[in-house]
């Protein structure tokens, strides 16, 4: 008996103790928060009954937590680009979907487009309602037989986006513009349809500093997103899908493509962030862009500039593009077979650095 209440007085000490030290830590802290009361007497403490603000993580997508790495070349640089140099950056947190977005994601958006039901009900967003036209969005389905000189792509060109026997593959034929325009369409349609006061951050492409940072998978230094140096796992089984030798494409599994969650993830938990597709990022192309950014959360725009920067490699690409530095671009009104992309969302709550529970947030 004495010592169960032993026990419970201690318990209830140091419960005592950390309610008391907690606020000097920032949280629990009250300081700064708005009174009604204090606010009819004249002072000043901010608006009262601010609701409380937690930004979910939409479905489908990782956090990635903020950090500092070096940005650029991780081995030799074969082309002789000078393009990737080295540079320390540091990245705020943001969230990343996890797969390149499919064909039946994006058909999800061309059938909202088709239906002109960008809502469901009445939109509890203040956003205007964006416009969209059906034709210009549509895939380019004839990349399969265009990318490449003398290929039989007809069976793919026919089947590749419509048919459900591809509905989890990466949507490709997708220019910059369509990209853009999708991620248009899908910050409007999760603002309208969800039930939050405040409108959640917009979706976007990544930056390229973002997506380099990301596709290390929290390592500083990283040759690929598993790390490397090789592209063979200890069991002699290829990490992506691409083109590991002269004409030879079957040896990872797929002739093609692969479904978009094959292949193990990163550290953040991201898949195919090489191989597969070619992913679009923000940025406009420009060897000396790394000069001219700064060293926190870069980005390289021009709208004048009508190259894009594409990462990652393809399924059609040897290893040497599916290095997390390798760059590479494509005009960003062009289609290709070989080039999808995947969306992020800026994360606008407290630093990672302070948020011990960053992969345990509310899901959607």
């Amino acid at each position: 008996m004495y010592t169960r209440i032993k026990v419970s007085f201690l318990s209830l000490t140091l419960g005592l103790i950390l309610i008391t030290m907690l606020p000097s830590c920032g949280l629990f802290n009250k300081k700064g928060m708005a009174s009604d009361k204090a606010n009819r007497k004249g002072e000043v403490t901010g608006v009262a009954k601010r609701i409380r603000w937690k930004q979910n993580l939409p479905v489908d997508m990782v956090p990635i937590k903020a950090g500092t790495f070096w940005m650029g070349q991780s081995d030799e640089d074969i082309a002789f680009t000078q393009a990737t140099l080295n540079k320390q950056i540091t990245i705020s947190e943001f969230f990343m979907d996890k797969y390149e977005v499919s064909n039946n994601k994006y058909r999800q958006f061309l059938e909202a487009v088709k239906s002109g039901q960008l809502a469901s009900g009445t939109p509890t967003t203040l956003k205007a309602e964006p416009t969209f036209d059906i034709n210009t969005l549509k895939p380019d389905s004839t990349v399969w037989t265009k990318s490449f000189s003398y290929h039989y792509g007809d069976p793919l060109m026919e089947f590749y986006f419509d048919h459900p026997a591809f509905d989890s593959y990466p949507v490709v034929g997708v220019s910059y513009d369509q990209a853009a325009k999708y991620c248009e369409w899908r910050s409007y349609h999760l603002r309208a349809n969800d039930d939050i006061e405040f409108d959640l951050p917009a979706f976007r492409l990544p930056t390229e500093a973002e997506w380099e940072y990301a596709a290390k998978g929290g390592k500083e230094i990283a040759k690929y997103p598993w790390g490397g140096p090789y592209l063979k796992n200890k069991r002699g089984c290829l990490m992506a899908n691409f083109k590991p030798g002269r004409g030879n494409y079957i040896d990872d599994g797929f002739t093609y493509t692969a479904p978009v969650d094959v292949f193990a993830p990163n550290g953040f938990g991201l898949y195919n962030m090489s191989g597969n597709v070619a992913e679009w990022v923000m940025d406009a192309y420009k060897t000396t862009s790394r000069a001219d950014t700064w060293d926190l959360d870069p980005v390289y725009l021009d709208e004048n500039e009508p190259k894009k920067v594409v990462r990652g490699g393809s399924w059609k690409d040897i290893g040497h593009y599916l290095e997390t530095s390798t760059r590479t671009y494509e005009y960003q009104d062009v289609a290709q077979a070989h080039i999808g992309f995947r969306t992020v969302m800026t994360f606008i709550g407290r630093s990672a650095s302070m948020d011990a529970k960053l992969n345990k947030r509310m899901k959607r």
